[in-house]
């Protein structure tokens, strides 16, 4: 693809007039995918896929980030916006309520103040109808996108396809949730909304639980995964089809000449390329801003646990299940129980407060008190990458050079949405840089 010499990646065969390789009349780019979380490393799939030389750029490794101990669950077809009308009668409650699943700490950031003020413009039934139709399109390209590479890839990554059920605490919250599921519905996805019985009856660990819930949205097609174990099978493929790693290594800015990014600079040296994906999650936004560019992305701090399952019949669950009250899902994967929630706008904190854990805890044992082995809980903190409508930024932003692309900005569904992001992303590259690449080729041939 390239070599590296004093700390510098460079590119071979460049066009001397125009700056571009000169290798093939069908040029072949050489892309540089920053971050290697799922969506970065789902980028790099597709682009090596479709016939580009590709090298991975990481301040870590693979999987550090969001992408470490998420909640596992594939949500291809229930979407719903954090960004929802409803939020306005909940807020009171989330913002002040000790225990509260949000939590906003204010800060001298003006960025951290416009994203929220475009999220509570985002609050609209409009906007939210849009989004999720959005949203479901894009996962359906990602379902695609996921079963075609464990078609083809050997994934030990506690795949499981046995549905999911959304549980609602009283009528008000489940006759909402029935609106959502008919747009849903109307979009395509197949879902039920049933009753506390039935739902125990698809996963009988609820039964203990079944008096505390007015009712639930079933979606059977729905389903889970270890998202860190992906990301570790994803590298070793990439590493035996070519596509070059760089570990521990933070690019500080991107050089721009022009109307195109001639490299990304790190403490070591300059990664060279034809053109560079930026699927940071929310460390883009800093690396766009001194380019003029706005990300509207922001961290949305979210907490895991994981515990040992119980092998007990109808103790641990075996389908999906979100708890819409504490904002808390659950997901199986393998002899684990993957629990997650909680949404906190405190900038970029990586800090594990015990009670946040202990919240965690708490909510397993009240819906699933025998769910397993509390005694180890391997917590977990990331940042989800948000943006204020939910709708991740694909592709090139306006103002931007026209070999620099965005893949980023997932919130909580940068798992659900990776594979179908990279499809779009890759497309906008081909459309937008490899037509470039062409005009100069031909022009030093």
């Amino acid at each position: 693809m390239g070599r590296v010499a004093n700390g510098i990646f460079q590119n071979v065969g460049v066009c001397l007039q125009c700056g571009f390789m000169n290798t093939t009349t069908t040029p072949r780019l050489q892309v540089c995918v920053l971050g290697a979380g799922i969506v970065g490393l789902a980028t790099a799939w597709q682009l090596q896929r479709d016939g580009h030389e590709v090298t991975v750029v990481d301040s870590a490794q693979t999987g550090a980030g969001a992408s470490g101990a998420n909640g596992a669950q594939l949500s291809y077809s229930y979407v719903q916006p954090l960004a929802d009308p409803s939020l306005w009668l909940q807020l009171p409650k989330l913002l002040l309520a000790p225990d509260s699943p949000l939590k906003f700490r204010p800060q001298l950031d003006p960025h951290q103040w416009a994203w929220g003020l475009r999220f509570l413009a985002a609050c609209r039934a409009s906007v939210s109808r849009r989004t999720t139709a959005s949203l479901l399109a894009l996962a359906s390209e990602s379902r695609a996108g996921f079963e075609h590479l464990m078609a083809q890839e050997p994934l030990d990554c506690d795949f499981s396809a046995t549905g999911k059920l959304v549980l609602y605490p009283d009528p008000s919250s489940f006759a909402a949730a029935r609106r959502q599921m008919e747009l849903q519905r109307s979009l395509g996805t197949v879902q039920h909304a049933i009753s506390p019985a039935e739902a125990v009856a698809i996963e009988s660990a609820l039964a203990q639980h079944a008096p505390n819930f007015a009712g639930a949205i079933h979606t059977p097609s729905e389903c889970a995964a270890d998202c860190f174990k992906v990301c570790q099978a994803l590298q070793r493929s990439l590493e035996a089809r070519g596509v070059r790693f760089l570990f521990q290594t933070e690019v500080t800015g991107l050089i721009r000449q022009g109307d195109r990014i001639v490299a990304a600079q790190t403490r070591d040296g300059r990664i060279e390329a034809d053109a560079f994906v930026v699927s940071l999650g929310t460390g883009s936004r800093r690396l766009a801003a001194p380019l003029g560019l706005d990300v509207p992305v922001y961290p949305i701090k979210g907490y895991s646990i994981t515990v040992e399952a119980s092998q007990a019949a109808g103790a641990a669950p075996l389908v999906n299940v979100t708890d819409a009250a504490r904002k808390v899902v659950f997901a199986r994967i393998g002899n684990r129980l993957r629990v997650a929630g909680m949404a906190e706008l405190v900038g970029h904190d990586r800090a594990i407060p015990a009670e946040r854990i202990a919240s965690l805890v708490t909510s397993t044992r009240e819906v699933f008190p025998e769910a397993g082995n509390f005694d180890d809980v391997q917590p977990w903190a990331g940042l989800r990458p948000a943006t204020p409508t939910g709708f991740p930024v694909l592709g090139r932003l306006r103002g931007s050079p026209h070999n620099l692309l965005f893949n980023t900005g997932h919130g909580a569904l940068g798992f659900t949405l990776a594979f179908g992001s990279a499809q779009r992303v890759a497309r906008a590259l081909n459309e937008s840089v490899r037509p470039v690449a062409a005009r100069l080729v031909a022009c030093s041939a």
